[in-house]
Parts: structure tokens; sequence; C-alpha cells
């Protein structure tokens, strides 16, 4: 089960990264903080002091078409914020 999936890289969440020393990622459905937490300090070398997780449910739609009513839905997915220690970074675009 791989606990991280990939960065939030939005204008929020880097004005958080910059800012507050904060990085969001979404994680697995099923991790839990203490996971979370081993997974981000193995990964990227760095302590972590906090993490707050968010659950988001799944969008569900209706569509009308000619064949008749189809009904969809997107997956649940679930988001971690993470403080880093102060003086401690992750830097996302190392790789490119």
């Amino acid at each position: 089960m791989s606990i991280l999936i990939k960065p939030v890289v939005t204008e929020k969440a880097t004005a958080d990264s910059e800012l507050n020393n904060r990085y969001t990622f979404l994680v697995n459905v099923k991790a839990n903080k203490v996971e979370i937490k081993k997974a981000i300090e193995a990964t990227y070398g760095v302590s972590v002091e906090k993490v707050r997780t968010m659950n988001y449910g799944p969008d569900r739609k209706v569509r009308f078409t000619k064949t008749g009513i189809q009904h969809g839905k997107t997956n649940a997915t679930k988001k971690a914020v993470v403080d880093v220690a102060e003086g401690d970074i992750i830097d996302f675009y190392s790789n490119i």
C-alpha cells in the first residue's frame, strides 16, 4: 500500500509552504496520521511536527442523455497537511 500519492501544487498550497513551512499531499484514504508522518520522513528526509488530514467524499453526477440517465461518481480522496520542523524544506522541483 503506497501511502503518499502525490503532492498538491496549487497556489494556496505553495503560499502555505513558503510562508508557514506547511506542505500538502494527497494520501491513501486508509492511511492514518502516524503512517503519513513516517512515510514523509522516510521519503523526503525531514522531521514532521504535525499532521492534519481531511477526507473528501466522492462527487456524484447525473447526466441526461439520449440513451437515458447516466449516473457516475469520482473517487473519495484524502489530503494531509504536514507541518515540517523549522529549517527543513521539501523541494518538489529538484528532480526536474
